[in-house]
């Protein structure tokens, strides 16, 4: 995907009557009274020349511009920018400078010349009516994949939008560079996928209540000192709410949610799951450690720890993988040698540990002691 054209641009690209006061030859009175609005200009026009003149060398020509653009009525803005002939670095100056104003991200992204590096940005934090509007044109999502991927990770999204589209990518053969995707896609062989509907439906509000409920990081951190009784108990509605949920959105809930759900869905039955959650680009090193720990995450999700580098440089998190019974016997034993002296000890005489682990302590102690 080509990156967006920026402003500002050649004057030969320019409506020829935004031209002159565009240019910086021209007097500066004469600019300064086109940064103002004052002149012969209107629509598409009039926003492309102020939104030149936003970005000029002259500093005062440039805020009085971006003045003259904020003071715009809503009415004549909305116009402008519905304007045909409008150069797509305007379309992407006013998603980047222009983005509060209301209707203007929507007005953007329903534009035929806006590029999709434009949208695709847009599409990382734009609020659930725009996202709505953005992921209706699949012809450029099928273009530029970057957009669905940014769909993907935006909050603000549908479930039931996110599941279109994923589904929408694999049937034309489009691999998202989303962590989970395949998981995603293989999680919709066995789902009815919705239509798309002018309001959300019921679990699609489910699923941002859920977002809402994930708690923060500091107590799934305390989970080892509190207890996990007491930590379920706090987090009984987000449980609650995880049960209720399809496969397509405990995977899309561990990709882009927040410490406390990955803490439920790492230990999920479904493979899939707690395969999207070991892996989820949010998941922290504190959290890593954590799961690590646990007795109650399959094998897979060890051995996808125990892959991350830049994790296996903590000592706590490859202390935890040798101790947790649940690891890989390979695995254990290639971190059992970085294991501080009493650790060692520990483990060599630890009923809790597979034999051959407690068997390659006990020898790695005696080397110690020959020493």
């Amino acid at each position: 995907m080509d990156p967006a054209p920026r402003l500002p641009l050649p004057l030969e690209q320019l409506p020829k009557a935004a031209r002159r006061p565009a240019d910086p030859k021209t007097p500066r009175p004469m600019r300064m009274m086109a940064a103002k609005g004052l002149g012969p200009f209107k629509g598409g026009v009039l926003l492309t020349l102020l939104a030149q003149l936003a970005v000029d060398d002259d500093q005062e020509v440039a805020s009085t511009a971006l003045e003259s653009l904020r003071a715009m009525p809503d009415g004549v803005f909305l116009a402008a920018l519905r304007s045909p002939d409008l150069h797509p670095a305007v379309l992407d100056f006013v998603a980047d400078r222009l983005a509060s104003r209301e209707g203007a991200l929507q007005a953007v992204v329903e534009h035929p010349n806006v590029a999709d590096a434009t949208v695709a940005r847009i599409a990382r934090s734009a609020d659930e009516g725009t996202c709505e509007r953005i992921a209706t044109n699949q012809e450029r999502i099928l273009r530029a994949p970057a957009i669905a991927e940014a769909l993907y990770h935006n909050r603000h999204a549908r479930m039931s939008t996110v599941d279109r589209l994923v589904e929408l990518c694999a049937r034309h053969g489009v691999r998202l560079a989303v962590p989970a995707f395949e998981q995603h896609v293989q999680a919709l062989q066995d789902q009815l996928i919705a239509e798309p509907t002018e309001e959300p439906l019921p679990s699609d509000q489910a699923f941002a209540e859920a977002l809402e409920r994930d708690a923060d990081v500091e107590a799934i951190e305390r989970d080892e000192e509190e207890g996990t009784e007491e930590v379920q108990e706090r987090f009984q509605p987000l449980h609650h709410r995880i049960r209720q949920m399809t496969i397509s959105e405990k995977i899309r809930l561990a990709t882009i949610g927040d410490a406390a759900a990955r803490s439920i869905l790492v230990r999920d039955s479904n493979r899939l799951v707690a395969h999207a959650a070991a892996t989820s680009p949010r998941m922290s090193e504190t959290e890593a450690v954590n799961i690590a720990h646990s007795k109650e995450v399959n094998d897979e999700v060890l051995r996808i720890l125990a892959g991350r580098r830049e994790w296996t440089r903590n000592y706590e998190l490859k202390k935890a993988l040798v101790l947790n019974p649940k690891t890989p016997v390979g695995i254990a034993l290639r971190f059992l040698p970085h294991l501080r002296e009493n650790d060692l000890k520990s483990l060599a005489r630890s009923r809790n540990v597979p034999g051959p682990i407690r068997t390659a302590a006990q020898q790695r102690m005696q080397q110690k002691r020959r020493r």
